[in-house]
């Protein structure tokens, strides 16, 4: 059977008579190995193909949560006996995934309790590391997020990779020849063609690979010395721990790096606390040659990549990296559109390439690995830009902002200001958009020149320049790499995003054939539809988050654009008390009618969409990314579903098009879900119950808001047992807002400009309340 073939690797032990599922095997030993054939589902690419349990995007999501669950004994392990006995005697593929449905039907647990307490971040309903937050930014939920945000965006087997970042670089170029003619003339040699390097370690694992580039690492710095070349910056080759944020939980092991010459010198058999803003390139070592095929080794690199961006965010553009699974090599470049992997090559076969890869991340220039030149990282790091005719300095201060993903706008704000001014405060945003994305920049200096009040005003705004060209992903960071090259692996294995909730049937299990796939989920679709009591849940209609896709969309494309604004604030969860929260809110409000007066549709009214000013007396907008020009008689723009999901209204989900009263309604859910988490100044609780609002289809969440406020006494319920008791003065405000939000209950029909002026009072009464 195509499970067992799958799946009999990880439980064979199983199998002896001892470990009986039900008898002998202990209940610690049973959620081990529950959680390990969840696991081993998940990664099957059927997961990604069948239809979720509960309204979420595919089964493979529901299978994450599930793992959560077990991870934190919320689920009794014992209630997959019948799921461990189908895999281990062989049932047939649906009757496997049948006990998968009737698991998940089971471990659906109750509203909880907060888990814990952590930094405010903003939740949002894609699934990308743009969104990763609270428990999610733990490593071990966040590698299934990252597999989806790179799903769609990795390319392996790229014969072009090499050359085009190493091959151009002429010094790398007749550095290789040199070094290359030195190993193989030292005495003993080094290399010897047909036989590969002399001292290749062929069964010490890991720990044989690392030691073996350390040593020719050095050989080869000692043979380009010997001819008068050395590197311009010292640089070694590294194995460390590091941590990634401040909860010890959260550490990853990075196999090997290259970093920069920071510190004292690595000592062989010594590991040193390396932090990944000194990384250079980071590189993930397997033992197997067979790992090199496996999506888990590229996502373990991917994983390193997505913390050096994070810690080096506004200094970094792009990454290389490397996986070394035995003697098979393959190179990665990771940018803010996707991964690129080379095709592999055999070290001891192609001993050349590997002294160029080595070399070149020894002799390239900060800007070849990636660095952004336009940041100068002096005593006081600054940038310069080109504003009415003149040159202007901006020297960079404090970063506020930071989207924590791989793929993405990666949006990092920093506070700077003017070169010898440092009274004029700047707001630098920097980010990657698409190039089809209309210029935020424009339309904010549209809004400071009409005199929008209320929305963070402009002072600037660019397309970054590198090399004398426009910093845009495919032509520049990339250096025009051919699209046509490489593939996808995860291309076959899309499930396609139809309405009627299953996949196209296109995946398959592996060792099956697409045929065999489609006959096990058609099966199933079968058994959904059939009434059994005991058969699958049936899976709700699923809306489509964007427009369909065409036969042959043009590539995408991302560029590199900054904004500066004049205005410093602070999130409204810095709030001093609940007070400050109600006064960012009004000033949010202001500022969206007097865009609104300018023609203007913000559309992502969200929680770090609304800032506080430093003296907590007023508040503003910021964050035109999806904002558009509407017609001044329709005050309405196109139909979308737009915004952070969290805080999207009722109508909006449901594909509505889109009107300011949409943004109106993002106000309420902004306030509910600050009294929801909100548990003092920048301090913010997680609860199971609102994540789930991250994996909700858009309908789904529609329905279960809508349920949340069309009665009164039932929203004052969930009020008395949800809100934190921080926020307990906020109650008399939200629950007027309610009123006047959802009027008798009731979703707005018709457009009402008046209820800005209603909403300001809700506000400003509760403003009052509070006091000074």
């Amino acid at each position: 059977m195509r499970i067992r073939l799958t799946l009999g690797h990880i439980l064979g032990h199983l199998r002896n008579p001892r470990h009986r599922c039900g008898t002998l095997l202990t209940d610690v030993g049973l959620r081990k190995q529950t959680y390990h054939l969840v696991g081993a589902l998940f990664e099957l690419p059927a997961s990604a193909a069948l239809p979720s349990i509960s309204a979420r995007l595919n089964l493979d999501i529901d299978l994450f949560l599930l793992m959560v669950a077990i991870s934190r004994r919320d689920l009794n392990a014992r209630c997959a006996i019948p799921l461990l006995h189908a895999v281990l005697t062989q049932k047939p593929d649906d009757v496997v995934w049948n006990h998968v449905y009737q698991l998940l039907a089971k471990s659906m647990p109750p509203p909880s309790s907060p888990q814990s307490t952590r930094s405010a971040q903003q939740p949002s309903w894609m699934l990308s590391g743009e969104s990763l937050a609270n428990t999610y930014e733990l490593s071990e939920y966040v590698d299934p997020i990252l597999k989806h945000e790179v799903n769609d965006s990795i390319t392996i087997n790229h014969p072009d990779v090499l050359d085009t970042f190493f091959g151009q670089n002429s010094q790398v170029a007749l550095l290789t020849k040199i070094v290359f003619d030195g190993c193989k003339k030292a005495d003993p040699p080094l290399f010897q063609d047909g036989d590969g390097w002399a001292d290749w370690p062929k069964a010490s694992g890991e720990l044989g690979a690392l030691k073996f580039l350390r040593s020719h690492i050095s050989q080869f710095l000692s043979i380009a010395s010997k001819h008068g070349f050395q590197p311009a910056k010292p640089r070694y080759c590294v194995r460390t721990l590091i941590q990634h944020n401040s909860t010890p939980i959260n550490i990853r092991k990075l196999d090997v790096g290259i970093a920069d010459g920071v510190g004292s010198i690595p000592k062989e058999g010594h590991q040193q606390n390396y932090a990944s803003s000194h990384i250079l390139v980071p590189g993930e070592l397997k033992s197997n040659p067979g790992e090199d095929a496996h999506s888990t080794t590229w996502l373990d690199l991917v994983n390193h990549v997505r913390e050096i961006f994070n810690a080096q965010g506004r200094a970094r553009r792009f990454v290389l990296g490397f996986t070394m699974c035995g003697p098979t090599m393959r190179l990665w470049e990771c940018d803010r559109l996707g991964v690129v992997g080379s095709t592999p090559f055999d070290i001891n076969q192609e001993g050349e390439k590997f002294i160029m890869v080595i070399l070149g991340f020894l002799w390239m220039s900060d800007e070849e690995l990636g660095f952004d030149p336009t940041v100068v990282e002096d005593t006081a790091p600054y940038m310069d830009i080109q504003r009415n005719g003149a040159t202007e300095r901006i020297r960079l201060g404090e970063q506020i902002r930071l989207q924590r993903s791989m793929v993405g706008r990666a949006t990092t704000c920093w506070i700077g200001h003017l070169d010898g001014k440092p009274d004029h405060q700047l707001v630098i945003k920097d980010s990657w958009q698409f190039t089809e994305q209309p210029e935020e920049g424009l339309l904010l200096k549209e809004a400071t020149d009409a005199g929008v009040k209320n929305v963070a005003r402009y002072y600037h705004h660019e397309t970054v320049l590198v090399e004398n060209g426009k910093d845009d992903v495919l032509m520049n960071v990339r250096k025009g790499l051919s699209r046509s090259g490489g593939r996808n692996p995860f291309s076959q294995l899309q499930p396609s995003r139809s309405d009627s909730g299953a996949g196209s049937g296109t995946s398959s299990l592996p060792g099956t054939s697409r045929d065999e796939a489609s006959s096990t989920i058609a099966a199933l679709k079968r058994e959904r539809s059939s009434g059994d009591a005991h058969g699958l849940m049936s899976s709700p209609k699923r809306t489509r988050l964007s427009s369909p896709a065409t036969d042959n969309p043009p590539p995408r494309n991302r560029i590199h654009r900054r904004l500066f604004m004049q205005d410093v604030g602070k999130d409204i969860l810095s709030a001093s008390s609940p007070r400050g929260i109600l006064v960012g809110l009004l000033g949010g409000l202001k500022g969206h009618e007097s865009l609104l007066d300018a023609n203007i549709l913000h559309r992502d009214i969200s929680m770090g969409n609304i800032v506080l000013n430093m003296a907590e007396d007023d508040g503003f907008l910021i964050d035109l990314d999806l904002a558009i020009k509407i017609d001044r008689d329709t005050v309405s723009g196109a139909p979308s579903q737009i915004g952070t999901k969290a805080y999207m209204a009722v109508g909006a989900l449901n594909g509505e098009q889109h009107s300011f009263m949409h943004d109106l309604e993002y106000f309420f859910w902004v306030l509910f879900w600050i009294c929801m988490h909100c548990t003092g100044p920048q301090s913010y609780r997680t609860v199971e119950e609102w994540e789930r609002w991250n994996f909700f289809s858009t309908t789904g969440l529609a329905m279960l808001k809508l349920g949340l406020v069309i009665e009164e006494d039932k929203f004052t319920a969930y009020l008395e047992e949800y809100m934190t008791s921080y926020c307990t003065p906020l109650t008399q405000c939200l629950q007027a807002l309610r009123k006047v939000v959802f009027s008798d209950g009731k979703r707005w029909r018709t457009e009402d400009r008046q209820l800005y002026e209603r909403m300001r009072d809700v506000f400003q009464s509760g403003i009052d309340s509070l006091g000074v």
